[in-house]
């Protein structure tokens, strides 16, 4: 077959108009696909807050023991009977408060015999006075040889002797009457009696209770040797002291540091430590468990962020800032907290406008407005050692 040089012009011809309009109808159709421009997000409000700087306290915090100032074994000095207890067990008694009551009837009446032994003996004390008197009248005159002055002087010796015997005797005999009742000796608590009335009591080998002071009240505890550059500064200025009992929803006994022993245990680099702590309820008792806090000085010049503000992520800690319209993620470092803020040590500034709000819907450079949020009062109390 043969085809004229017509025929081919007017089939090249075809195909490239053919092209040409595939062309249009894609550029027209890319066109539509690509639409109008997106607008970029808006700013997304939220709360900031500005770094402080201020001067905070430095704590040093310890698990320690609490422990009786005085816990001492009630017992009788004299043998008798238990007459009465007119306390109960586990009563708080004050000083002086009679606790137990022995028999007292054998020991009145000792004290009867040696005060009527003092009076015959003070009768005889008054002839022996007068007699001696007359004998020497009667030997200055020569009526009387001085064998019988010299006798009637021994006697009148003998006598004030005796009678001073008599009031020994009567002073032992009050003595024992008195010991028939055991006192409190001091301010404290009674535990589970150890005899009931009708007990026959022997001296000083029946032990009938026990008695604790509770106000004031030890807690002991062993700060690390490092920390003695800042604690054996108590005896020349007051170092407070503060515990608290995980179970008692943050209630506080305030007192002060007291004792830190002579030697470090050099098995555990320790010392023992010891704080005096007011206790007027009475609701610490001796052998619990408690938190104590030392305030061992002050830190001036202390950068400060709310809590709600710092982020945790594989690098560390975070906090977000808010810096011309953008939020930027800092990387900080952290120490004690106190109330609702934490302390930071690298990462801000003072017056860095750090976000507390929104923050799980913002991510590193998102656009954001910043709201200044209501300042927050500074708590005063660390979470940490300082």
């Amino acid at each position: 077959m043969s085809f004229s040089l017509k025929n081919i012009g007017l089939g090249t011809s075809a195909v490239a108009l053919v092209a040409i309009g595939v062309a249009l109808l894609a550029s027209s159709g890319q066109g539509d696909a690509r639409g109008p421009a997106v607008a970029s997000p808006p700013p997304l409000p939220v709360l900031v807050a500005a770094v402080d700087q201020r001067t905070v306290p430095v704590y040093l915090d310890f698990v320690a023991t609490t422990e009786a100032i005085r816990n001492i074994t009630l017992e009788a000095k004299v043998t008798g009977y238990l007459a009465s207890q007119p306390v109960g067990d586990g009563a708080d008694v004050s000083p002086g408060q009679l606790l137990y009551q022995i028999d007292r009837r054998d020991y009145q009446v000792a004290l009867d015999q040696a005060s009527a032994q003092a009076r015959r003996d003070a009768a005889a004390l008054d002839y022996s006075r007068v007699s001696q008197h007359r004998t020497a009248v009667l030997a200055k005159d020569g009526w009387a040889t001085q064998d019988s002055f010299d006798q009637t002087t021994s006697t009148l010796n003998q006598s004030q002797a005796t009678l001073a015997a008599d009031a020994a005797a009567v002073e032992a005999a009050k003595l024992n009457l008195g010991y028939t009742e055991i006192r409190s000796p001091f301010a404290g608590r009674l535990g589970r009696s150890l005899v009931h009335e009708g007990t026959l009591i022997n001296a000083a080998g029946t032990q009938l209770n026990t008695l604790v002071q509770l106000d004031p009240i030890y807690v002991t505890f062993n700060p690390s040797e490092t920390d003695l550059n800042r604690l054996g500064e108590y005896r020349a200025k007051t170092i407070p002291a503060e515990v608290t009992m995980p179970d008692q929803d943050g209630k506080r006994y305030a007192g002060t540091l007291t004792f830190l022993d002579n030697t470090v245990d050099r098995n555990t680099g320790t010392i023992v430590a010891r704080a005096t702590i007011v206790n007027p309820d009475h609701s610490l008792l001796p052998g619990e468990f408690v938190h104590v806090r030392l305030h061992v000085g002050d830190r001036p010049d202390t950068l400060l962020v709310p809590q709600v503000a710092l982020g945790s992520s594989q690098l560390g800690k975070y906090v977000y800032v808010a810096d011309n319209g953008k939020a930027q993620q800092r990387m900080v470092s952290i120490g004690a907290t106190y109330g609702d803020r934490i302390v930071v040590t690298k990462g801000v500034t003072v017056g860095d406008a750090v976000i507390v709000g929104n923050l799980q819907k913002i991510a590193p450079g998102a656009p954001v407005r910043p709201i200044a949020g209501q300042r927050q009062a500074f708590g005063g109390t660390s979470a940490g050692a300082g």
